[in-house]
C-alpha cells in the first residue's frame, strides 16, 4: 500500500499540469475572441458618444431654431431610377410627415417626426447642398404637418400629443448684422402664437393655409385645420384667433381643404359626396360666417382625396368607385343651380389581377395642367385636359408618400427655370420632381 502511494500523488500531479495547459489554452483562445468582438463594439461606442453635444443642442428649449446647410443626396444620373427626379433631401431623422413651399417658391418647409420642422432655401434644384433653418419644436409634440402662415416665410406647423393637438405659428424675426463679420445673419424663426387642444384630443389630418383674395377679404391668410373626428376649425394666420368652425355631421373626416382664393372649403369623409361650404367676408375684410352651400353628387363610392383648381372654380375628386370627376363650381348656388360634372376619367392603375386602384392624394400644378397623383409609394402625373398618363414612377419612394405640393412659381434649375413638385415619405426623404411636359400629349 505505502508503495502505490507515491505513484498515486505522481499521476495526481501530471493530471492537474495536464488540464492546467489544457484551460490554459482554452481561456487564452476565448480572451483573444472577446477582444477581437470588443474593439469594434469600442469603436461604435466612441462614435455614439462624440455626438451628445449636438444632441443636446438639437433638444434645447431656449434655441428654438438653427442655420444649417444640408448636402442633398446628388448621386449621378444613372442611379437615378426616374428622368423627373431632380433630388433628394435627405437628413430628417424620422418619417417626414408634410411639405410646404412658401409663397416665394424657392422655400420648402417640411416637418418630420423627429420633432424637427426644416425650411429649406432651393437657390436651385440641383444643388449639391442646400441651406436651411431648424426649428426644434416644444418637447412631447410630434409634427404631423405644415402650412403657409401669414408672411412669405411664416409657417403654421400641426403637432400631435397625448393631451390633444396643438398649433405654433413661425414668423421670422429681422435679420441682425454681426458686429464682427459685418453680415446679417440669417433671420430666426419665433413662435408668434400657439393654440392648443385645437380639436380637443382628436388628432389633426390635415392643414393647408392661403391668401384670401377673394370679395371683400382683406388679404389675410386663412389657415383651415381638419380633424380625425367631424369638425373642421377655420384661423387667421396672423393673429392665430379663430375665425369660423365646421361640422361635416359624417362619420368621420379624412381630409379637407381650402381654395386658393380662399373662398370655398372642401371636405372628403369616406362617402361618395363632397360638401362644399363658402366663406362669407364681412366689409372690413373679416370673416363673417361659413355656410353650406352644395354637395358634389356622383360617384359611387367612397372619396379618398380632393383638391381644387388655381382658378378655384373646379374641384377633382378621386373615388374608390375608380374614377376621377372635374367638378364646376362656380354656378349660382343661390338660385339651386347645381354644380356640374365637367369630366370623368378612369383612374389609370390597376393591381396584377387587373382591379382598379385609387389614388391617395391629388395636387394639382399652378398652371393648372397637371394633376399630380400617388398611391402608396407610387406617383403619376396626369394631363388635367386628357386625363392620360404622362409620366409614372412606380416606386417614387421606398415607403408610402405622406405628402406632396407644387412650387408656386418655377425655381431654377441650372440655366432652365422649372415646376417642381416636392413629395415627403416614411422613407424619412423629400424628394424634387421636375414637371413631366405635355408636348408628347397633346
Amino acid at each position: 500500500m505505502d508503495s502505490m502511494l507515491p505513484i498515486a500523488i505522481l499521476s495526481a500531479i501530471i493530471g492537474i499540469v495536464i488540464a492546467f495547459l489544457v484551460f490554459g489554452n482554452y481561456f487564452q483562445k476565448r480572451k483573444s475572441e472577446v477582444e477581437s468582438v470588443a474593439k469594434p463594439e469600442t469603436i461604435q461606442t466612441n462614435q455614439k458618444t462624440s455626438k451628445p453635444q449636438q444632441s443636446h443642442k438639437n433638444t434645447s428649449k431656449k434655441s428654438q431654431a438653427k442655420s444649417h446647410s444640408h448636402t442633398a443626396d446628388h448621386k449621378d444620373a444613372n442611379k437615378r431610377h426616374h428622368p423627373l427626379d431632380l433630388n433628394t433631401l435627405k437628413g430628417h431623422g424620422d418619417i417626414v410627415t408634410g411639405v410646404c413651399f412658401l409663397p416665394n417658391a424657392q422655400s420648402l418647409a417640411t416637418a418630420c417626426a423627429d420633432g424637427v420642422v426644416r425650411i429649406f432655401k432651393l437657390d436651385d434644384a440641383l444643388s449639391k447642398s442646400f441651406k436651411f433653418l431648424r426649428i426644434n419644436l416644444p418637447a412631447g409634440g410630434h409634427p404631423i404637418a405644415v402650412a403657409v402662415a401669414d408672411e412669405a416665410s411664416s409657417v403654421a406647423v400641426a403637432c400631435h400629443a397625448l393631451f390633444g393637438s396643438s398649433l405654433y405659428m413661425y414668423g421670422e424675426e429681422k435679420p441682425k448684422a454681426d458686429a464682427d463679420s459685418k453680415q446679417a445673419k440669417l433671420p430666426l424663426p419665433q413662435i408668434k402664437w400657439e393654440q392648443h387642444k385645437v380639436h380637443d384630443k382628436r388628432a389633426i389630418l390635415t392643414l393647408v393655409g392661403t391668401k384670401a383674395t377673394y370679395g371683400s377679404a382683406d388679404g389675410s391668410t386663412i389657415i383651415v385645420s381638419c380633424s380625425e373626428g367631424t369638425d373642421i376649425v377655420l384661423f387667421h394666420g396672423k393673429s392665430g384667433k379663430i375665425v369660423g368652425n365646421v361640422d361635416t355631421n359624417q362619420l368621420k373626416n379624412n381630409m379637407a381643404t381650402i381654395s386658393p382664393n380662399g373662398r370655398f372649403i372642401a371636405a372628403a369623409a369616406f362617402t361618395a359626396d363632397v360638401k362644399v361650404w363658402e366663406i362669407v367676408y364681412s366689409k372690413d375684410g373679416a370673416v363673417k360666417e361659413v355656410s353650406r352651400i352644395m354637395e358634389l353628387k356622383g360617384h359611387k363610392s367612397a372619396v379618398t382625396w380632393l383638391c381644387f383648381s388655381p382658378n378655384s372654380e373646379q374641384i377633382i375628386t378621386a373615388s374608390k368607385d375608380g374614377t376621377i370627376r372635374v367638378w364646376n363650381i362656380n354656378v349660382r348656388y343661390h338660385l339651386s343651380e347645381d354644380p356640374k360634372t365637367l369630366k370623368v376619367f378612369p383612374i389609370p392603375l390597376k393591381d396584377a389581377s387587373g382591379t382598379t386602384l385609387h389614388y391617395d392624394r391629388l395636387c394639382v400644378s399652378p398652371d393648372g395642367k397637371i394633376l399630380a397623383t400617388t398611391h402608396g409609394s407610387m406617383m403619376q402625373w396626369l394631363c388635367m385636359e386628357t386625363g392620360k398618363v404622362l409620366e409614372t414612377a412606380e416606386k417614387a419612394h421606398d415607403g408610402d408618400i405622406t405628402d406632396m405640393a407644387w412650387s408656386p412659381s418655377p425655381i431654377p434649375m441650372g440655366d432652365k427655370q422649372v415646376l417642381v413638385l416636392a413629395t415627403a415619405s416614411v422613407d424619412k426623404k423629400v424628394k424634387l420632381w421636375a414637371a413631366p411636359s405635355l408636348n408628347a400629349h397633346e
